[in-house]
């Protein structure tokens, strides 16, 4: 009936901006416990859209895929206003942190809460993105919201094999705690820089930075980082010059040639897990294609491989 008045409504005040009436739909109008949603990209199909609605047909198909973020994607409380709000995603944060914080020594939900500096620590910082991102994804389960694939941006990739069935939650918090711990014990002192050009572009700057600088992460086509020695850095931004850059804030320079010293002992952790095909797809950060096979080498190269 709902969506027949608002048909009505649009077939009777054709001046009406869809955009304008979408934003009043969305934030102007009462939560009841069901709802519809079309998308359009117009006034004609969003009538065709509506009627189907108001015919009761079926969602429209489609495949989806669930995207877990990386550092940098942190906040302070992120997370607990949801645990105050649905039981399903306070049971599976305590489930989550109950692993991590016999790991860590210290509560993740504490860290979370206080924000600071401490949630900005890379082995702190991985730690939790991990719970929240594992929580997020058993609430959206249990909302009937289902991946067809999975990504994860660095250190997401380890939530999203867990929740793919990869890895036991056990595991999981095993190899994402060692992960934030060795990289946090590397000596400071790297740098990474977001610059808008193409990867090639990025590449053909990089000449003679050879084991100082490297591409870290191809985000987009012309989204690339640049990762490693911070003198490195400051020699090669004038060679980018004319193009938009952004330092980013990080304690250290991840998918870059320091990281190398810390590879055999994660390899170490990573080799006592027990790895399962995923039911999930699992889009790979190493190869931008579907992952066949987890093993540890693959959790090796990730850390050190750029981000694709």
């Amino acid at each position: 009936a709902q969506a027949e008045r608002l048909r009505s409504h649009l077939l009777a005040k054709p001046e009406l901006s869809v955009a304008d009436v979408a934003f009043s739909a969305t934030t102007s109008r009462a939560l009841l416990e069901r709802r519809a949603v079309v998308v359009a990209s117009g006034r004609e199909e969003l009538l065709e859209r509506l009627s189907a609605v108001t015919a009761g047909a079926g969602a429209v198909g489609g495949k989806s895929a669930f995207l877990f973020t990386g550092q940098g994607s942190q906040r302070a409380g992120m997370g607990l206003e949801l645990a105050g709000a649905f039981p399903v995603f306070e049971r599976a944060l305590s489930e989550v942190c109950g692993e991590l914080d016999a790991r860590l020594g210290r509560s993740v939900r504490e860290l979370i809460a206080a924000g600071g500096e401490e949630l900005n620590a890379t082995e702190f910082t991985q730690a939790a993105l991990f719970a929240v991102e594992v929580a997020l994804f058993r609430l959206a389960e249990s909302l009937g919201l289902r991946a067809d694939y999975l990504v994860g941006h660095s250190v997401g990739e380890i939530a999203a094999a867990h929740v793919a069935g990869v890895l036991s939650l056990a595991d999981a918090a095993e190899l994402v705690v060692a992960r934030g711990r060795l990289m946090g014990a590397l000596p400071a002192g790297g740098a990474m820089v977001a610059v808008q050009a193409t990867e090639a572009e990025v590449a053909e700057s990089l000449a003679g930075f050879e084991g100082r600088l490297e591409i870290a992460a191809i985000n987009a086509p012309t989204a690339i980082v640049v990762s490693g020695d911070a003198d490195a850095a400051e020699e090669w931004l004038p060679r980018v010059e004319g193009r938009k850059t952004t330092r980013l804030r990080v304690s250290h320079a991840f998918h870059s040639p320091r990281m190398e010293p810390m590879l055999d002992e994660f390899r170490a952790v990573a080799q006592k897990l027990t790895y399962a095909k995923p039911q999930i797809p699992v889009v790979s950060n190493v190869t931008g294609a579907l992952v066949e096979a987890f093993d540890a080498e693959y959790w090796v190269r990730h850390v050190r491989q750029a981000v694709r």
